[in-house]
């Protein structure tokens, strides 16, 4: 739908916006359950996973306080059949659409377990004893989340021209980054103590945006910005 009306073809924004609608109103009433308070993975309600319920957030299916109690049973409820190496993929996304993101460093050991196991790349499967295939793209996702979740980092205007910076650091106490952008790079650099946030950020001259700390939002421009919060 954005994709459309940053195209300028509002008709067919229009029409996914309606089709949209009708899909989120079939999935809320065919898989909804209202004893779990979760979605099912088929008609009759009989099995739950991670996957469709990650899904599901990832789909703006529900409001954020429905985001947050589906996520909180994405992290405790083993009952869920779980996510492969490659599905933490999403399921990661919607843990911090859903708010849980100061967690990720805790949702790694999958990836711990490859390192341990004296890996220098990630495996296909999450059984590291066994994968045949110890090197494989689908589980790489973390090489892309330690920028976009941790350091906070992604684009928030088609071709990257505006910049959305909001971290998630956990028990970080200091670190830093930088990531190519087409206009040349954008750098970060953290530095926590207590309730006080540090942070260092260089976008290049052209781009501008915005930096989320604490659910408040300040101004960034291009060049270096400076805020102590």
């Amino acid at each position: 739908i954005s994709l459309e009306q940053n195209l300028g073809r509002p008709e067919f924004a229009r029409l996914y916006t309606d089709i949209a609608d009708q899909l989120t109103q079939t999935i809320r009433g065919k898989y909804w359950d209202d004893t779990r308070q979760l979605f099912a993975d088929t008609p009759d309600r009989a099995t739950f996973s991670q996957h469709v319920n990650a899904l599901a957030i990832l789909a703006g299916l529900v409001d954020e306080a429905t985001q947050k109690a589906i996520g909180q049973s994405l992290l405790s409820d083993d009952s869920l059949a779980p996510a492969s190496i490659y599905f933490k993929y999403y399921l990661h996304l919607a843990l911090n659409e859903a708010g849980f993101g100061d967690q990720y460093l805790d949702w790694l050991d999958i990836w711990r377990e490859n390192m341990a196991s004296g890996l220098t790349t990630w495996g296909e499967t999450s059984q590291v004893a066994s994968t045949r295939s110890d090197c494989h793209a689908w589980g790489a996702s973390p090489n892309i989340e330690f920028f976009r979740i941790i350091l906070g980092i992604e684009s928030a205007a088609p071709g990257f021209r505006q910049v959305r910076i909001e971290p998630h650091l956990g028990n970080l106490a200091t670190i830093s980054g930088t990531m190519p952008h087409p206009s040349g790079t954008i750098s970060v650099a953290y530095e926590r103590s207590g309730t006080q946030l540090q942070a260092e950020i260089t976008l290049p001259q052209n781009i501008s945006g915005l930096f989320i700390w604490n659910n408040t939002s300040y101004e960034l421009h291009g060049g270096s910005n400076r805020l102590a919060l």
